[in-house]
């Protein structure tokens, strides 16, 4: 259910603002969208993993915050990081 370290590696070099940067709610955010996805896809065959879904909704949570943050901060770098996740908001 989690992300492989390729994935994360990947991800982080793609999102990244600078070299080495893996602190920037860009990173955070673009990690937590892929461990959502994939805990969604676990749920299309495991309907009762409520356990699972509790960490879910926590996931959601925190990134919410964050995309609240980087909106607060810049209203640009905000809707360019939800137009390259494909996030609704």
């Amino acid at each position: 259910m989690s992300i492989t370290p390729e994935v994360k590696q990947q991800l982080i070099k793609e999102f990244a603002i600078k070299e080495g940067d893996t602190g920037s709610p860009e990173v955070q955010v673009a990690i937590l969208s892929s461990r959502i996805t994939t805990l969604t896809e676990h749920f299309q065959t495991h309907k009762k993993d409520n356990h699972s879904r509790r960490g879910l909704l926590k996931m959601v949570a925190q990134r919410r915050k964050l995309l609240d943050y980087t909106r607060a901060k810049d209203e640009g770098r905000y809707k360019a990081l939800i137009e390259r996740l494909g996030i609704r908001r």
